[in-house]
């Protein structure tokens, strides 16, 4: 590996890092958000994003701190969101999906570190194997307690319309991170890459770039359809 590539692996895994801190600190100071698995969801964005996702949440996802107490204090009823486009509620309903695939990406590969297998004859598809099923019952999961609250019914209703909601995001969004691991391992490197490795990491914030890609219109269509909320 030449070493110009670990310097920058390490710098943009070191913006990421740096990113979430910044995020987190700032939810944590008092401007948590009216649905709190979008406290989750702004860091781990900003994890694979970097001073993008940061920024992100500084202009759309940001609460006012004044509203965001009287909300978590039920003070009284907090005011109406600003109406905002349609082109950044779908990048919200996209990275809200992608929190969970991120997570569980990360768990799937340190589970796969302890328990490998190979399948067809490589690593990596075992991996992804573990990472897809993380991935999606984490994914899922970020969906249930964004509809529960908003919907209401009962925890059955929640999670079928949870699946209802995510399935093709969450597929999708694998298929894009799984693409470009694919790519970056057999056609650039030509040999697998261990979780171990700094570099590593910086690929796979590629590959989370690419699954924001591969599922962006996904969530495009879901809203316009009315099958996934609006964050």
């Amino acid at each position: 590996m030449p070493h110009w590539f670990t310097v920058l692996s390490s710098v943009g895994v070191g913006f990421g890092i740096a990113s979430a801190l910044v995020v987190a600190a700032d939810l944590l100071s008092g401007r948590i958000q009216r649905m709190w698995i979008m406290n989750l969801v702004w860091p781990m964005t900003a994890l694979w994003s970097g001073p993008i996702g940061a920024w992100m949440y500084f202009r759309y996802g940001r609460s006012d701190a004044t509203m965001a107490a009287n909300h978590a204090n039920e003070v009284r009823r907090a005011p109406p969101i600003e109406r905002q486009p349609f082109f950044v509620l779908v990048a919200k309903a996209t990275t809200h999906c992608g929190s969970g695939c991120t997570l569980g990406d990360i768990i799937g590969e340190y589970v796969f570190a302890a328990l490998p297998f190979t399948l067809f004859g490589h690593r990596l598809f075992g991996a992804w194997v573990d990472d897809f099923i993380a991935a999606f019952l984490l994914g899922i999961a970020f969906q249930y307690f964004t509809i529960k609250p908003m919907r209401g019914g009962s925890p059955g209703e929640a999670i079928k319309d949870a699946l209802k909601a995510d399935v093709l995001s969450l597929s999708a969004w694998q298929v894009g991170m799984y693409g470009w691991m694919a790519c970056v391992t057999f056609a650039i490197f030509g040999r697998e890459l261990r979780p171990t490795s700094i570099v590593f990491w910086f690929v796979m914030q590629g590959g989370m770039l690419a699954g924001f890609v591969a599922s962006y219109p996904v969530n495009w269509l879901l809203l316009k359809t009315g099958v996934k909320e609006a964050m």
